[in-house]
């Protein structure tokens, strides 16, 4: 029988945003937009498993009156992974998975997947990835690219154009999924970093710095029906799918 491993969901949602100000709380076809990724995992875990963890009141208040865990974290986390590691101090968990509170199209299935997965590869950092199925997707530098090892493992993440062609053409690739499993010891050494590495200041995406400090991470094929909200024209495109009946 598999170990159960004892595991938390942490939700960042930051109010602060340079391209879309007080995302997590722009309503989403009348919901805000945290409280629709909140509801998302609540389908796949028990609630009180899952906490949303902000350094903003407002925030804080729609949560709870939603009746959802909230954990303050302070107002200089480098990331979203530095506040999960914050709270990992304040939460008796082996494992802190982390769901982006952008993610209003959320699949239940993929924190099953992961959650299943936690158990097949204990102790590894996991992140999420799908194929990419549109160009657009591809020359977006919103959107982090993956290159993977035959064995499943990360080689390399960027927002730039890889893999790439000499005459630039898209022939195929992945792109990342914003859901993480993190093990207690690799948050603790990621947090204890007081800036950004190299490879991650350059690119914006922290994951990276996992693998500038020598860890290794493992990718999971998850679903491609994620809409990362991170501009104003993602909102439309999230609105326009739940209209259409395709919120998972």
């Amino acid at each position: 029988m598999k170990k159960e491993h004892n595991f938390s969901v942490i939700i960042p949602a930051r109010y602060e945003s340079s391209r879309l100000p007080g995302k997590p709380l722009i309503e989403i076809c009348g919901i805000p937009m945290i409280i629709r990724t909140y509801d998302q995992c609540a389908k796949a875990c028990p609630q009180e498993k899952i906490f949303v963890a902000t350094d903003d009141d407002r925030i804080k208040d729609v949560c709870e009156a939603h009746g959802i865990q909230v954990l303050m974290t302070s107002k200089d986390c480098l990331t979203g992974t530095d506040r999960v590691a914050e709270c990992a101090r304040l939460i008796d968990s082996e494992v802190f998975i982390n769901v982006q509170g952008d993610e209003p199209l959320f699949n239940p299935q993929d924190l099953i997947s992961i959650i299943e997965k936690i158990n097949d590869f204990p102790g590894d950092v996991l992140n999420g990835f799908c194929p990419i199925l549109e160009e657009e997707h591809f020359r977006s530098t919103s959107t982090p690219k993956v290159v993977i090892r035959p064995d499943g493992r990360l080689l390399y993440m960027s927002r730039a154009t890889i893999p790439g062609t000499k005459d630039d053409r898209f022939i195929a690739g992945h792109r990342q999924v914003c859901v993480y499993a993190f093990p207690r010891k690799a948050l603790e050494a990621f947090s204890s970093q007081t800036k950004k590495t190299p490879l991650e200041s350059i690119e914006d995406i922290e994951i990276l710095r996992f693998l500038e400090l020598g860890w290794e991470v493992r990718m999971i094929e998850l679903s491609t029906s994620s809409i990362a909200v991170d501009n104003p024209e993602d909102v439309l495109r999230a609105e326009a799918a739940i209209q259409e009946g395709k919120l998972p």
